[in-house]
C-alpha cells in the first residue's frame, strides 16, 4: 500500500466510523470497487487496523475531552457530591451499553469474519443499514427526552442495538442512534451518547490486534506510512464529529434521513455493479 492508498482508507475510516454509514461496510465494498490489492488480513495490513483505530478514538477523547475528565473525577471522588454521582451514573451507563457487543462479538467474531471477505453482501447490508435509519426516523416517539434522563435499561437497549454493527454495512453509530431514538432520547443525546461508547469499542478492538502486531513480521516503513495514516483519521474523525454533533443538535426531526439514502443508494449500486460486472 502506497502513502496516497494509505491515506485514502484513513479518510475513509475517519469518517465513516462516525457517520451512520458504516465504516466496516465501506472498508469491504470500496477497496473491491477500486480494485486496491492489499490484504486486510495480512501483517502488512495490520498496523494500519491499529493506528488508524488508535487515531479514531483518540479522536473522540479529544472532542469529548470534558465528559471523561469528569468520568474520571468521579471515579476518583473528586468534586462535590452531585457532580460524582452523576459522574459515575453515566460511567456506569456506558459500561451497561458496551457488555452486549463484547459478549455477542466474542461469540461470533469468526462466524462474521467471512462477511468481511464478501462485498457483495456488504454492499446488500449497506441497503439494510438504510432501512433501520428510515425505520427508526419513522417509529421514534413523539417526545425528546435529553441525555441525562438516560437509565439503566435505555443504555442496554442500545448497547443490543450496537451489536448489529458486527456486520459490515450495518453501521455502528446509525444503530445506536436508532437505539436511543427508540427510547425517547433527541438526536443530539442519542449521538452523543453513542460517540461515548464508540471510544471503549474502538480502544478494546485495537487493544486486541496489538499481540498480533507484536507477533507479525512486519515490512519496512510500514509503520511509518500508518502512522501519517493514523493522523489523518484522527483528523478526519474529529471533524466528522464536529459537524455530526451540531448537524444533530440543528435538526431533531428525520435528521437520519439524508444518510439512510446515501446508503440506499451506494448500497444498491455496488451490489449491482459488483454482482454483474
Amino acid at each position: 500500500m502506497d502513502m496516497i492508498e494509505a491515506i485514502a482508507v484513513a479518510v475513509l475510516q475517519g469518517a465513516t466510523e462516525l457517520f451512520p454509514v458504516s465504516s466496516l461496510g465501506h472498508a469491504v465494498v470500496i477497496p473491491a470497487l477500486l480494485h486496491w490489492n492489499f490484504d486486510q488480513s495480512g501483517p502488512a495490513f495490520l498496523p494500519f487496523l491499529v493506528l488508524l483505530h488508535l487515531g479514531t478514538a483518540t479522536a473522540l477523547l479529544l472532542y469529548f475531552w470534558r465528559d471523561w475528565w469528569n468520568l474520571a473525577a468521579g471515579v476518583l471522588g473528586l468534586g462535590d457530591a452531585g457532580s460524582v454521582r452523576a459522574a459515575r451514573r453515566l460511567l456506569g451507563l456506558i459500561i451497561v451499553a458496551t457488555i452486549p457487543a463484547v459478549v455477542v462479538g466474542g461469540l461470533l467474531e469468526h462466524r462474521l469474519r467471512a462477511l468481511f471477505g464478501a462485498p457483495v453482501i456488504a454492499a446488500v447490508f449497506l441497503c439494510v443499514n438504510a432501512g433501520v435509519l428510515l425505520w427508526g426516523e419513522r417509529l421514534r416517539g413523539s417526545g425528546r427526552r435529553p441525555l441525562t434522563s438516560l437509565g439503566v435499561a435505555d443504555a442496554l437497549w442500545i448497547g443490543v442495538w450496537q451489536c448489529g454493527a458486527l456486520i459490515p454495512g450495518i453501521s455502528r453509530s446509525g444503530t445506536t442512534i436508532v437505539g436511543g431514538l427508540l427510547r425517547g432520547i433527541d438526536h443530539e443525546g442519542a449521538a452523543h451518547f453513542s460517540f461515548l461508547i464508540a471510544t471503549p469499542i474502538i480502544l478494546g478492538a485495537t487493544v486486541l490486534e496489538v499481540p498480533k502486531l507484536l507477533r507479525a513480521e512486519i515490512p519496512p516503513g510500514v509503520f511509518t506510512t500508518a502512522a501519517v495514516a493514523a493522523v489523518v483519521a484522527g483528523v478526519t474523525a474529529f471533524a466528522a464529529t464536529a459537524f455530526l454533533m451540531r448537524y444533530f443538535r440543528r435538526h431533531d426531526d428525520l435528521a437520519l434521513n439524508p444518510f439512510a439514502y446515501y446508503c440506499l443508494v451506494f448500497g444498491l449500486g455496488s451490489a449491482l455493479w459488483l454482482g454483474f460486472a
